[in-house]
């Protein structure tokens, strides 16, 4: 695919960082000489130093003849003129980033009424993505595959876990509920397991389970938790604003510390439900004050990766039972597990991974099998769906009998209304669905995963 990209800040990069292999031509558009020359270099892509939404960088990209525009600059007003004037040039698929609130909430009306694709708001999902980590407590992750009938869920295991010391293949003897464990990190390892693979405490676990079945399996474990209720959010910013706005509408005592006075009050009036508290949440003795030991959860979500680091260090001394962090910094990603930060949320990657995802649903539009796409441990790991659409070799053979790559895991099979766990005996069928777990990048069809 040709794939224009506007503004090359942290989430532009990241977005190039992920598309940027032989499956697609890009070129990217700034303002910043010196990052458009820098960009050139690592990515070995097209560049043009301009405004995007120039109408005379767009025709200068030839942007009549790109699949799809992505424009992720800091202002929306630019990134939503870039995706109407691509429309107007000839260009079919745009892609904006749209933070402000004012703007979101008119987002059907800007999608439809100007035809862009697809509208994201980091602040928006990254609330949404830590909204279902307190709703479930005991899960680090969840995503969805096959229209929701198959879930693929990260859990941590910690000192109490059943399942320390036990191989997969004794896991599955055990349980009564069955899942595919398909993706393990230990520290900074990436591990796509064996059946000999035993669980040691602090890894994090990838498993693949039936969505109806994910309850009896975290009951198994003794991992439903008691439902979090006192929220505190470290943080007034956007997505604060967003993450308070939806704890507070489901009941959830929600208690928000912003240093800015005229930010507090204006979130005082926005949030009638919450208690705002104008104070540094970095200080000790505030959150003394504010009963930070008597929380549930703290959610730190201010715009210093460092503080979000030292409160959730300090939240986890306490015994609080869940704390989250809001990291930007890729650097920092190595040295927050050794200090037990548990449950980091990075922005540029969950908007990165919801556009890549939307590439890929285009691309299988264009001939490709890939229907979803995932990343995992760090974005070392990809999970892909795909469907089995024409005839194959592969087909109808047991899976023990197939010789797959090395760290590549056939993790579920969806054949019409069924999900099959996949053993040994399993085999792919024609017109199934089919979850790959893998550290390769790039497949683009089922027969990329055979050696």
């Amino acid at each position: 695919m040709k794939i224009l990209l506007i503004g090359c800040g942290t989430i532009g990069e990241t977005i190039l960082k992920q598309l940027s292999n032989k499956e697609h031509t890009i070129t990217i558009v700034d303002t910043d000489k010196n990052k458009i020359q820098h960009l050139i270099e690592k990515y070995d892509v097209n560049g043009i130093i301009g405004n995007g939404a120039s109408i005379d960088i767009l025709n200068e990209a030839d942007i009549k003849n790109h699949d799809l525009l992505i424009a992720t600059s800091s202002s929306d007003e630019i990134n939503i003129l870039a995706c109407l004037m691509a429309k107007k040039l000839g260009c079919e698929e745009t892609i904006a980033r749209v933070r402000n609130p004012e703007y979101f909430n008119q987002s059907s009306l800007i999608k439809d009424g100007l035809g862009i694709s697809m509208i994201v708001n980091p602040d928006l999902d990254t609330a949404r993505e830590i909204l279902n980590m307190i709703n479930l407590p005991s899960i680090a992750k969840i995503e969805t595959f096959a229209m929701g009938k198959v879930t693929l869920v990260e859990i941590l295991i910690d000192k109490n876990n059943p399942l320390i010391g036990e191989t997969l293949i004794s896991i599955n003897k055990k349980l009564k509920t069955k899942v595919l464990i398909c993706a393990i990190q230990r520290g900074q390892k990436v591990i796509i397991p064996d059946g000999n693979f035993k669980i040691a405490r602090g890894d994090r676990i990838h498993f693949t389970a039936d969505t109806s079945s994910l309850n009896s399996f975290l009951l198994e474990l003794d991992l439903i938790k008691t439902p979090l209720k006192n929220i505190m959010i470290i943080g007034g910013n956007r997505m604060a604003y967003y993450l308070s706005k939806e704890l507070s509408s489901k009941k959830y005592n929600v208690k928000l510390i912003e240093q800015r006075k005229q930010r507090a009050e204006e979130l005082a009036t926005l949030l009638p439900k919450a208690t705002v508290i104008c104070g540094d949440g970095t200080d000790h003795d505030l959150l003394l004050e504010e009963g930070i030991e008597n929380m549930d959860s703290v959610v730190s979500l201010t715009n210093v990766d460092e503080e979000n680091i030292i409160v959730s260090m300090y939240a986890n001394k306490l015994n609080v039972k869940k704390t989250i962090s809001k990291i930007q910094k890729d650097g920092l990603v190595g040295i927050i597990g050794e200090l037990d930060i548990l449950n980091p949320v990075s922005p540029k990657y969950i908007i990165a991974n919801k556009i890549v995802s939307y590439v890929r649903a285009l691309s299988n539009r264009r001939g490709s099998n890939v229907t979803t796409l995932y990343k995992l441990v760090d974005e070392e790991v990809e999970a892909l769906e795909f469907i089995a659409k024409q005839d194959n070799e592969i087909y109808n053979k047991p899976l023990r009998d197939l010789k797959f790559k090395n760290n590549c895991l056939v993790a579920c099979i969806i054949r019409k209304n069924e999900v099959i766990i996949p053993d040994g005996n399993s085999n792919i069928q024609k017109n199934d669905n089919v979850v790959v777990v893998t550290t390769h990048k790039g497949f683009d069809d089922l027969n990329d995963i055979i050696a």
